[in-house]
């Protein structure tokens, strides 16, 4: 299931099928990080050490988010002025104190939305579930 994926001549990243819709954009973390509180950064840094404690990923900064992917997107987040709106993609509901939204988008697919404030919110019950999400990234979902 591991196909090659098609990368952008002009932008350079990578995506699932040839010629996607994209913004074709690049963007600095310093774009996003611009005038915020020091402990954002931390958070987002927290954030993305869980996710590559699990595996390697691509951090990809877009104008208004950073996307994470690793044969897909499945992970991301949205900095605010005090705290990270954090994502992630799992294949079913779940609960965790942090979390403020959550999206059905298909049978088993499920966006999920947590306000981090700290690098402490990054803790044991949200790791877990970002492995869950690493898993979704990387299509095992569909290897069934």
């Amino acid at each position: 299931m591991n196909r090659e994926l098609w990368t952008c001549p002009e932008c350079g990243h990578r995506f699932v099928t040839r010629n996607m819709w994209h913004s074709c954009s690049n963007y600095s973390l310093d774009h996003h990080f611009s005038g915020v509180d020091t402990r954002v950064r931390e958070t987002f840094d927290a954030f993305v050490r869980a996710i590559e404690a699990n595996g390697e990923v691509t951090v990809i900064p877009q104008k208004t988010r950073i996307a994470i992917q690793a044969q897909v997107r499945f992970a991301g987040c949205m900095v605010r002025r005090r705290w990270l709106l954090a994502h992630l993609w799992l294949t079913r509901r779940v609960e965790h104190p942090r979390l403020t939204n959550t999206e059905k988008f298909g049978e088993h697919s499920y966006g999920h939305r947590f306000r981090l404030a700290h690098p402490s919110h990054v803790d044991g019950a949200l790791r877990a579930l970002i492995a869950e999400a690493y898993r979704v990234g990387l299509r095992e979902h569909l290897q069934r």
